[in-house]
């Protein structure tokens, strides 16, 4: 890279990879929701067999990092998959990084969800109850609504951590924005690399901020005195 950096070609060779990279969250994101409300009910209902099952399952994602349950999820799954004649090693990369994203952040999402179910104080209910609603009713225009707001803070956050996560997806060959980057300091022999770094590391911040920023709104219009 010469000593005359342009910036602009810089960030644009970067961003060209957003497309993958915003694919890889909304996709991880959408089954992670799917996940981390199955695991939520279960809990929540203590399901006999189910429920110590996605402790351990719970356990196990907040104790180890992610890099090895994607390098689980890509190296050692389809190994043990062929033992009952299951092969999946021709499925793509994509694959395995969404899996292994949706299974660790659905883990953490779970967890937020059923602390905003447990949020709703029971009274409102009862209340419910009382007034002839049905559980369905009570859990579209009481329950939900009101978890879903409790729950706005914690799952901004945990979709800002998701934003970050997807920065792995190079270690099993994704040329994703961070893979491109690698690319850029390869190719250029490793110069310009704390350039390279400040334009991925302001790409990252700004789709952090549009997150944040969105969720706030979000947050700030909800969040008003609640009326059944």
């Amino acid at each position: 890279m010469s000593a005359s950096i342009n910036w602009i070609d810089l960030f644009l060779q970067v961003v060209q990879r957003l497309p993958l990279t915003l694919g890889i969250i909304l996709l991880s994101l959408l089954f992670s929701i799917i996940i981390g409300f199955l695991l939520a009910v279960i809990r929540i209902n203590k399901i006999p067999f189910l429920a110590p099952i996605v402790r351990v399952y719970l356990s196990f994602i907040r104790s180890t990092p992610l890099l090895v349950q994607l390098f689980l999820v890509y190296f050692a799954l389809p190994q043990l998959l062929l033992f009952i004649h299951i092969d999946i090693n021709h499925f793509s990369r994509m694959f395995f990084v969404v899996l292994a994203f949706s299974f660790h952040t659905g883990a953490y999402l779970s967890e937020i969800i059923r602390a905003g179910y447990q949020s709703v104080d029971y009274d409102q209910i009862e209340a419910g109850l009382t007034v002839g609603l049905s559980y369905p009713r009570i859990m579209k225009d009481i329950i939900i609504p009101q978890a879903l707001r409790n729950s706005i803070p914690n799952l901004t956050t945990q979709i800002i951590e998701l934003v970050k996560d997807t920065s792995l997806a190079f270690t099993i060959g994704i040329i994703d924005m961070m893979g491109q980057v690698k690319l850029i300091i390869g190719n250029n022999y490793g110069l310009g690399m704390l350039e390279v770094y400040i334009v991925i590391s302001l790409i990252y911040w700004m789709i952090a901020l549009i997150i944040q920023g969105v969720f706030t709104a979000i947050h700030n219009k909800t969040e008003k005195p609640y009326q059944v």
